[in-house]
Formats: structure tokens, C-alpha cells, sequence
């Protein structure tokens, strides 16, 4: 039965790492992967001697903690409340009502965003103004969209997020609420005392895998939204759309293969360290 799982990783996981020697070669198409000139670490000199290497190192930084902490948390929130529900219809509506955003495109959730913040007459400006608000020209105020993408991360990924949460919830003893019912616990107590405490070992653990990819920007998200806005780049231009754009500059495989390889290698190092950290603090929470 784990065949099928194995063979997946292994074509998709293992054998690409293959590719990792283009990060230190001169790719060319004709020469192929072992055909291709040895560079050493020239390929990596490119981004790292960037003028806007700290700029765009911060922002893939800033936004995805901001990401996973707040999508954690009002996970966390989405969960709790799902969990007091206890008209089943209801909740598998709500569930599916706040899943959805999940496997939407971001490509339409980019579409939606514009016709909301873009344009000459931006719809929230209209709401501004009908609550007595100035208008503001989104497009060209980069300090606001860290906090904008956060807001649609959270949108779009609590939901997911809070249904593996839930079914923590669940596998919690009903003995443990029922003795705290006799007790007397208010049913904020039972949150803070029973729930909380016992869902903390799954919130560190997808804690941990997301800090894994803390230095992959969300190419998909961030580029359907900000595109080739150039005047949101100071807050907003992360690792993978720096690539990208430089991808389609200079065809230089090589140095998207070397960023790559970089992210990698960093979010192996903040996986362990956090892992050591959790461990320290708690071995029942810790990864390995």
C-alpha cells in the first residue's frame, strides 16, 4: 500500500536532486547536465551580490512569518469555534463555506483583488468614501501590502489549516471535558486548561514544516496579486519572483538552479534549529 507513495517521492523527491549540479555548471541545452562547463559558485554571485539582495532576503522573510503566524493562529480560532458547534448541518456547511477559498486559482483570487484595490475607481476606495474615508491609491503604497497579503493568506489557507486542527480536537479523551464539567470549568477554562495544551504538539509540528519553506516566497500567490507592479516591490518582491523576473532576462539556469539550492539548504538549517528549540522546550512537539 505505500508503493505508490514511495514511487511518488522518489521520481518527484529523490531523482531531481540530480539536477542540483546545474547550480555549480554552465548549463547549456546541447552539453547537458554532465556535459555542461564547471563554474564553482559563480552562478551564485549573481543574487548574492545584488543591490536589492537584502530587500528582497527581508521581504521573503517578513511575509511568511507574518503568513504562518496568522494563519496559524486564526486556525486555531476557526477550529476552536467548529469544535462547539453541534448542529451538524450547519457546521458541515460552514466547513465547506470556509474551506473553499483553499482550491481557489490564485490567478482568479489575483483577478478579484484587482478589480478590489486596481483600476481607476478601486471598489474599496467606493466604500471609503461612503464611510467618509479619503481614497487611497493602493498601487502605489508598498508599506501597505504586507499587511494586505497577509489578510488574503489567511483567507485562503485558515481553513485548510484549521481542518487538521480540528481532527486534533477530536482525538482529545471526552473524558478529560467531562471530568472538567463536574469540575465545574467554565467552557473557557476547558479551552485553556484541556484543548489548547493537547493541540500544542500538532501546532508545532505544522509550525515546523512550514518554517521548512520560510525562504520560498509564494511565487503563485504573490505574482498573480502584485505581478510586475514595480512600485510594490520594496515590500513585497521575494526570492521567487526576483528569479523569475531575472529567469526572463538573462535564461540563466544556472542561477535559478543556485537560489534554489539555496532556499533549500536554509530551510533544512531552520527546520533543524527550530526542531532543536522545540525539543528543548518540549520532546513530545518536536519533529524528530
Amino acid at each position: 500500500m505505500a508503493v505508490p507513495g514511495l514511487l511518488f517521492f522518489l521520481v518527484f523527491s529523490y531523482f531531481p536532486i540530480y539536477g542540483i549540479m546545474i547550480a555549480f555548471k554552465d548549463y547549456n541545452f546541447a552539453k547537458g547536465i554532465t556535459g555542461s562547463d564547471w563554474v564553482g559558485f559563480k552562478n551564485f554571485d549573481y543574487f548574492f551580490t545584488s543591490d536589492d539582495f537584502w530587500v528582497i532576503l527581508r521581504n521573503t522573510l517578513v511575509l511568511n512569518i507574518l503568513f504562518i503566524l496568522f494563519t496559524t493562529v486564526a486556525a486555531i480560532l476557526i477550529a476552536l469555534m467548529f469544535n462547539e458547534i453541534r448542529n451538524k448541518y450547519f457546521k458541515r456547511i460552514s466547513q465547506s463555506l470556509i474551506f473553499l477559498p483553499y482550491f481557489m486559482s490564485w490567478i482568479v483570487v489575483g483577478m478579484i483583488v484587482q478589480s478590489l484595490f486596481g483600476g481607476e475607481e478601486p471598489m474599496i476606495n467606493t466604500w471609503l468614501q461612503y464611510i467618509g474615508l479619503e481614497p487611497v491609491n493602493w498601487m502605489f503604497e508598498s508599506k501597505l501590502w504586507p499587511y494586505i497579503l497577509t489578510v488574503i493568506r489567511v483567507w485562503q489557507g485558515a481553513g485548510y489549516l484549521s481542518i487538521i486542527f480540528l481532527a486534533a480536537i477530536t482525538g482529545i479523551s471526552e473524558d478529560l471535558y467531562e471530568a472538567a464539567r463536574i469540575d465545574g470549568a467554565s467552557k473557557l477554562q476547558i479551552v485553556l486548561r484541556i484543548t489548547l495544551p493537547l493541540l500544542v504538539p500538532t501546532i508545532m509540528i505544522m509550525t515546523l514544516l512550514a518554517v521548512g519553506k520560510i525562504f520560498n516566497g509564494d511565487f503563485a500567490m504573490i505574482y498573480a496579486i502584485i505581478g510586475d507592479n514595480s512600485m510594490l516591490y520594496p515590500t513585497t518582491d521575494v526570492i521567487d519572483t526576483f528569479v523569475f523576473r531575472s529567469m526572463r532576462q538573462l535564461h540563466d539556469f544556472g542561477m535559478s538552479s543556485a537560489v534554489g539550492l539555496f532556499q533549500s539548504i536554509m530551510g533544512l538549517i531552520f527546520v533543524i534549529t527550530a526542531n532543536w528549540v522545540t525539543r528543548r522546550v518540549s520532546k513530545e512537539s518536536a519533529l524528530f
